[in-house]
């Protein structure tokens, strides 16, 4: 079938990479315009344009979808459907109704659960045992088309948004390549949504990543998971930010919310308003990531003392 596609990070160059293996017919590739990225804020290509790149694809990378010009030269490429995997930008009407097949979108989520920017971290946030990939027909509201198939995934009880996100990347190319199949060969019809269980995943805000000692381990630990890799949850030891990138959660006698209960190479333990959280993985502001026991030897931690002050 030929296709253009619209994605910008690596869960979709991870669907691009797929539609390619199956042999579709690229018409276009659109992604984001580079972004100033790092410390030195050099400019950076998206995953899909270095994947794009590299198969000597139609490449372009419009800054808006609205403009008659865009339009016009999308509706020249004669292509029958357009796939859309975390691409950025708004798709106006006009262009949603321009292919035969519509613009069809790879969503990380089992709709309607978690419409919106944000579902792998939120999934992990809210406690969710399973997420999954939703093949959707895109319509002008938020996540709201009808599903032309939906695969799960379970939730382990140590993924990071990190490693959901990749494993949900995998999934979702082998779900867009046979929705497309499906497509392609007119024995494939779209379900709507239903209207029970619909949530929404907001955007991910940093101040999110500030750990609220008062509030249960197992919360905090989610929090934790959810925001690795970025935000990253953070704290502060007397008074210098601390980020923690790896912790779990353990039953333990109640204490004052943030007090250090133990420091060990095994973790630091700290009371939380319900139960303890073990703080396995941290990183100091300019230096890089380490296990507790590396950072207890540059950084003596002391029972009593107070996170988060």
């Amino acid at each position: 079938m030929r296709l253009i596609f619209a994605g910008t990070p690596a869960f979709a160059a991870s669907a691009l990479s797929a539609l390619l293996e199956a042999g579709h017919d690229m018409a276009l590739v659109l992604t984001r315009p580079d972004r100033p990225a790092g410390r030195g804020l050099r400019s950076r290509a998206s995953e899909v344009k270095a994947l794009a790149l590299s198969h000597g694809l139609p490449l372009a990378q419009p800054a808006t979808l609205k403009s008659q010009e865009v339009l016009e030269n999308l509706r020249s490429a004669r292509a029958q459907v357009m796939v859309v995997a975390a691409y950025g930008l708004i798709l106006p009407q006009p262009l949603l109704e321009l292919f035969p097949f519509g613009c069809i979108n790879v969503h990380a989520s089992l709709l309607p659960r978690w419409r919106g920017a944000a579902p792998i971290q939120r999934a992990i946030l809210a406690g969710d045992h399973e997420t999954g990939i939703s093949i959707m027909r895109m319509e002008a509201s938020l996540d709201t088309g009808p599903v032309y198939l939906a695969r799960s995934l379970i939730i382990a009880s140590d993924d990071t948004a990190g490693s959901l996100h990749d494993r949900l990347a995998a999934l979702g190319g082998r779900c867009i390549v046979q929705a497309i199949a499906g497509i392609g060969a007119g024995d494939s019809r779209p379900v709507p949504q239903s209207e029970h269980g619909v949530t929404y995943a907001n955007k991910v805000e940093k101040r999110e990543a500030m750990i609220d000692w008062s509030r249960e381990a197992v919360q905090i630990e989610r929090q934790v998971r959810a925001f690795n890799p970025v935000p990253v949850a953070s704290t502060s030891l007397r008074g210098a930010p601390l980020r923690v990138w790896r912790a779990s959660a353990v039953p333990q006698r109640h204490d004052a919310p943030g007090r250090v209960i133990e420091a060990a190479n095994t973790g630091i333990l700290v009371a939380c308003g319900s139960g303890a959280l073990l703080l396995q993985e941290l990183q100091r502001a300019g230096s890089k990531p380490l296990s507790a026991a590396d950072f207890l030897r540059g950084v003596p931690v002391v029972c009593g003392e107070i996170l988060g002050q």
